[in-house]
């Protein structure tokens, strides 16, 4: 298999949320390649955030393809909604569906990418069994629930783990990381086999803009992939 191309996708989380619809053209603008939308639901992890309506609200604006990170309860009962406001990717977690096989050929069925997402603590080996039912695989580089929270480094060997899995599975899978993913952290991951990278804070505090910012890291990663 060839490289996988990286890519560059902001979350949402820390934009001005009284505008999304206009930072979503912002980032558009800056060359991101998709727009991440973190959806929060006060029990698995603590913390609310938006949900279908609000992403729907803002999918006309932009062309750049929207995924939805999942990190709910019982995601099965919406993720048609979430399809249906415009999302091409899901990203459910291991931890939190029961019956993970069929939660990713229900997102399949409805039409759109089905991903898995992995906590901190939970072990690559947890999703070897579901590696030929997604398109995506998602590293958690911190707990979620919160934006601005620093890098776990000790999550790269996880990373080139999964990396090796994939290989093994002779499947185009995308490695994508979450995270305290930024300058001094992206380099990491991308050696250790991530091409998919999802940066917030990076991105809106960068004082040269989002478009340095998107440039920057994609370069960092790209030199640190070699």
């Amino acid at each position: 298999m060839s490289a996988p191309q990286i890519q560059i996708v902001p979350s949402v989380l820390p934009a001005d949320f009284s505008r999304l619809g206009e930072e979503c053209q912002s980032l558009e603008a800056a060359g991101v390649d998709r727009i991440q939308w973190d959806v929060m639901d006060g029990v698995f992890v603590p913390n609310l955030t938006v949900g279908p309506d609000v992403i729907a609200a803002c999918r006309p604006l932009v062309d750049v393809p929207f995924e939805a990170h999942l990190m709910v309860v019982n995601p099965d009962e919406l993720l048609h909604r979430y399809v249906e406001a415009g999302c091409e990717v899901l990203i459910v977690h291991a931890e939190a569906c029961t019956h993970l096989h069929r939660t990713l050929g229900l997102i399949r069925d409805l039409g759109a990418s089905p991903a898995v997402a992995l906590n901190p603590a939970t072990p690559a080996v947890t999703i070897q069994h579901v590696i030929d039912l997604v398109d995506e695989i998602l590293v958690m580089t911190v707990n979620p629930g919160f934006g601005g929270q620093a890098y776990i480094d000790t999550m790269e060997p996880k990373i080139a783990e999964v990396r090796a899995m994939i290989e093994m599975s002779g499947r185009d899978i995308d490695l994508e990381v979450d995270g305290g993913i930024g300058p001094s952290t992206i380099s990491g991951a991308a050696a250790a086999g991530a091409n998919v990278f999802i940066a917030g804070s990076a991105l809106f505090r960068d004082p040269e803009g989002q478009a340095h910012a998107v440039s920057e890291i994609r370069s960092l990663a790209e030199q640190a992939r070699g």
